[in-house]
């Protein structure tokens, strides 16, 4: 027999999105329970490559109710996020399952019902906190490469020691791409592939950038006209940071335009065909919410939803990009869309009881 675990509350996720659902939750004592199909809190940042950098300083970087433990204009490393997700679970005494890997969410009745890797679970409210980078995304044209050109997305990239040997191809021109091609640099010939984006130069007046930009994420939301603006024009990506045609050039990084099409095996940059032994596709990531078996959420695009509160009601998501702030997908940003979503929840009536049935 199928055992079925019964919660007021379902959080889908335990990265920083779900932990600060999680915190907001407890706050208002609601029950609930996170699960996260990774092995520990943090894995998702922890399998990420070496020398990934946070490009917000600590000072902006820390989820409700404990600040990121360093120096304020420090720029955490990926494990340093990991170990402080971790810590910061622990020590609110979030519950979180890890090992828990959701198959399907689908309805069942008045309740949710989530088929899990270790049990079935039912719900009145489900937030989805898997976050924007699920799928990595690599065009169709890398089919048409020569067999002899080793390919990979960034999301498998680890260090430069793991790859053969020769000159690289860094398709994809926003933050990722930019650190990695910078790194890349430092051992061998790199060309930087990809559409000029908007830029923010790294500090502004002897200060980090995020000291000026910080307060304007906050004020610019989609309750506003200006937000709505920015969020259309931003729907690409995030600003690059840094990363001044100036950098690549004192670096050796070949600069060129976006990969259009394959010729004879080899990309084609626009300007001419590239020759690279290494093809690195840091060309983002696509939504997967084909295990959402729910009314208008099949498929691969991103639920409809307002400010995070979607249908049917008790359906919710965090964490995406832009979900209602600039900030929304970023570490520090994430506990105010988080707030939100637990006083909606905490609105719809008195938590449940759980247990095992």
């Amino acid at each position: 027999m199928t055992r079925v675990l019964r919660y007021d509350t379902i959080v889908i996720g335990g990265g920083q999105a779900g932990l600060a659902v999680g915190h907001h939750l407890a706050k208002r004592d609601i029950d609930f329970v996170i699960l996260d199909g990774a092995p520990r809190v943090g894995d998702s940042w922890r399998h990420r490559w070496d020398s990934l950098r946070l490009f917000t300083p600590a000072r902006y970087s820390g989820l409700p109710g404990m600040p990121f433990p360093a120096a304020p204009e420090h720029f955490p490393d990926k494990d340093q996020v990991a170990d402080y997700l971790e810590r910061y679970a622990e020590r609110f005494d979030l519950p979180v399952r890890t090992s828990t890997h959701v198959s399907a969410l689908r309805r069942g009745g008045a309740d949710f019902v989530l088929d899990t890797s270790e049990a079935q679970f039912t719900a009145r409210n489900v937030v989805v906190a898997t976050g924007p980078f699920q799928r990595p995304r690599v065009p169709p044209m890398a089919k048409q490469l020569r067999a002899d050109i080793h390919q990979l997305h960034s999301h498998a990239y680890r260090n430069p020691f793991e790859l053969p040997e020769g000159d690289v191809l860094v398709v994809g021109a926003g933050n990722s791409g930019a650190q990695i091609a910078l790194e890349l640099s430092r051992s061998r010939m790199v060309t930087l592939a990809g559409r000029d984006i908007a830029r923010l130069p790294r500090t502004l007046l002897g200060a980090d950038i995020f000291r000026w930009v910080w307060p304007v994420f906050g004020r610019l939301h989609l309750g506003t006209r200006l937000g709505r603006r920015l969020r259309d024009r931003t729907r690409a990506g995030d600003p690059l940071i840094g990363g001044a045609p100036r950098d690549f050039a004192a670096h050796g990084i070949r600069r060129v335009g976006r990969v259009t099409e394959v010729r004879d095996g080899l990309p084609y940059a626009g300007d001419g065909v590239v020759s690279a032994r290494v093809v690195l596709w840091a060309t983002g990531y696509a939504p997967d919410v084909g295990w959402i078996q729910l009314p208008g959420t099949q498929g691969n695009g991103v639920p409809g939803h307002e400010r995070g509160v979607a249908q049917p009601p008790g359906l919710y998501f965090v964490g995406l990009r832009f979900l209602y702030r600039q900030s929304s997908a970023l570490l520090g940003g994430v506990g105010e869309d988080a707030a939100f979503i637990a006083a909606d929840i905490a609105g719809r009536g008195a938590p449940g009881t759980h247990g095992v049935r």
